[in-house]
């Protein structure tokens, strides 16, 4: 194993944002210690990719063989976004190894695209899944149908890796 995608909802309760932050740190140092896991694909979106790309940017400081890869659906992505939000976007995707950005515009099927990507470069699939309809979802199936371990952090159980 060598590689980790995150999937998550980008709604986050901001009262489990720290909380979710400090495990998601947690789970790159264990990914790491216990599975040389290094390269760490997102999917650029806001709330759970923002916070999963963040976590791989701060421990990058002490283990600096990790990388972070945003995988965009498309170029106009953040085009949308508030101020604040395209603002963390743009420090996050300036932050990272490489960007991916599988289509200049938007088209219909574009985010499945971009989750499909994520899954087929991935050894495992780390989310934040709490409803069982949505891209989140959608990604975690495949991931799933992938044979992906899968560690949701929004349980309080994790399934063993692999």
């Amino acid at each position: 194993m060598d590689a980790c995608c995150f999937t998550g909802h980008r709604k986050i309760p901001p009262a489990l944002s720290g909380d979710l932050q400090k495990k998601l740190i947690q789970t790159i140092d264990r990914l790491y210690e216990e599975n040389r896991i290094v390269t760490y694909y997102a999917g650029g979106a806001q709330g759970f990719d923002a916070l999963a790309s963040e976590a791989v940017i701060e421990r990058r400081a002490e283990i600096p063989a990790l990388r972070l890869v945003v995988v965009m659906s498309h170029a106009e992505q953040a085009a949308r976004w508030s101020a604040e939000d395209r603002a963390r976007h743009k420090r996050i995707t300036d932050d990272a190894d490489e960007v991916v950005c599988l289509a200049e515009h938007y088209y219909r099927g574009c985010m499945q695209r971009r989750n499909r990507y994520l899954v087929d470069h991935s050894d495992v699939c780390v989310c934040y899944l709490t409803e069982q309809t949505g891209g989140t979802a959608y990604t975690v199936k495949y991931a799933q149908k992938k044979g992906l371990p899968i560690l949701n952090m929004a349980s309080h159980y994790n399934s063993p890796l692999k």
